[in-house]
């Protein structure tokens, strides 16, 4: 049976992470970029509205393991940005 998740997040001034009921068990995230652009970073520290990588309105990104999902933090650019977020289990993958 199939383990999905989904949350829609408004990215403001501050960076914010994808929610544990979202991620929890989870191991592949596509996240849609709908408003405006923002940055982010898989790796652990916080992005800032000058360093992570820049995603603009419309594009996607997608994260492939557990670790990336436990680590993903966005921040707007200039103004609040909304993303889309659909997580599922994949097996084999860690």
């Amino acid at each position: 049976m199939a383990n999905f998740g989904y949350e829609s997040i408004t990215v403001g001034a501050t960076a914010v992470e994808l929610a544990d009921s979202v991620r929890s068990g989870r191991n592949r995230a596509l996240i849609t970029v709908e408003t405006d652009q923002i940055r982010f970073r898989s790796d652990g520290p916080a992005p800032t509205a000058s360093e992570g990588h820049l995603v603009d309105a419309g594009a996607s990104v997608i994260l492939e393991s557990a670790a990336e999902l436990v680590n993903f933090k966005a921040i707007r650019v200039t103004a609040d940005a909304t993303l889309k977020v659909t997580t599922d289990e994949r097996a084999g993958v860690a």
